[in-house]
């Protein structure tokens, strides 16, 4: 990789809605600004008044919190663009956790803003009727290595229902996701294999399992009727770890990320291995760059979660 190409853009899924996200960039930012009022108008409801005003539990229905999150990630990305004063040549790669694949996508030119909205909106519902049909959940399981996870998520598994590792997020932060019973089940064996935490996250559906399987389908037919085009930069996918630029495979790994492992401390390895040494995280919190910084400690960090900050990196990189 070129020294000219040291930098990753990473955009972070879902679980960093906020109500209150975006408001101060809407009103100062006319770029951003734009990118709220194109959502509005290709969801045809108030997408950007449920992001500033809530209600929160509507917010994260995740039929409207993931296109509410891609909106706002590019409504910061076009706020920041024209204040990179040409640091965007340094930019070699984008990636995304999860639905945060949608926004890097977006960003590096494979999909217009008004397409990755309409596909993230498509995918919530799809995930959310996926979830209805087969009810369960996510847990987070800190200070076990990814053996031990793979294991107490075999041994969970019941005539019950089953669970799978479903994110790969640092050394010694694995998120498994199933059927409710199984996930209760591997709650329990976490503890007793000396696990710090077994977290149960705020998510009523097994995310990145065979449970969203009627979901891909969905998404399928969505894709179908979508172009993708070349991105500027690769992005590095979730399901192959791995850069990807050709349409036709970034169409067929968005498909397979709904049933498979987020594979997110391989992906920040990848970068790594290339020469990127530093990563922006755009969104409407901070998220990822935590998981980059126990993947790979030599990564240099930067967030832009609000005008602020966006403001705050602008004046680093002014000429």
């Amino acid at each position: 990789m070129a020294a000219d190409r040291q930098l990753a853009l990473i955009f972070p899924g879902q679980g960093c809605q906020h109500v209150g996200m975006g408001a101060a960039l809407y009103e100062r930012c006319p770029e951003a600004r734009a990118v709220y009022q194109e959502a509005d108008d290709v969801l045809g409801y108030d997408l950007s008044s449920l992001c500033f005003e809530g209600p929160e539990a509507q917010l994260n229905d995740t039929a409207n919190a993931q296109p509410a999150i891609v909106t706002t990630s590019l409504a910061l990305w076009a706020a920041l663009r024209p204040r990179l004063n040409g640091m965007a040549a340094a930019v070699g790669y984008v990636a995304g956790h999860s639905l945060g694949e949608f926004s890097a996508l977006a960003v590096a030119g494979a999909l217009t803003t008004a397409d990755a909205i309409r596909l993230v909106r498509r995918r919530g519902l799809a995930m959310r009727a996926a979830g209805k049909a087969n009810p369960g959940g996510m847990v987070a399981i800190i200070g076990l290595d990814d053996d031990a996870v793979r294991q107490i998520a075999a041994d969970a598994c019941g005539n019950d229902g089953g669970c799978w590792v479903a994110n790969y997020n640092s050394p010694g932060q694995v998120v498994i996701a199933g059927a409710t019973p199984a996930i209760e089940r591997a709650i329990s064996l976490a503890k007793a294999c000396g696990a710090r935490r077994a977290l149960l996250l705020a998510v009523s559906v097994a995310c990145h399992t065979v449970y969203m399987s009627q979901a891909a389908e969905q998404l399928n037919s969505a894709l179908e009727s979508v172009p993708f085009a070349r991105p500027w930069a690769p992005v590095v996918s979730n399901v192959t770890a791995s850069a990807l630029s050709e349409p036709a495979e970034i169409k067929a790994a968005l498909l397979r990320q709904l049933t498979s492992p987020v594979r997110w401390v391989e992906g920040i390895q990848y970068l790594a291995d290339r020469g990127v040494t530093g990563t922006i995280e755009i969104g409407p919190k901070p998220v990822v760059s935590g998981l980059v910084a126990r993947t790979n400690d030599a990564m240099r960090l930067s967030g832009i979660t609000d005008p602020d900050s966006l403001e705050a990196f602008a004046s680093e990189v002014q000429p």
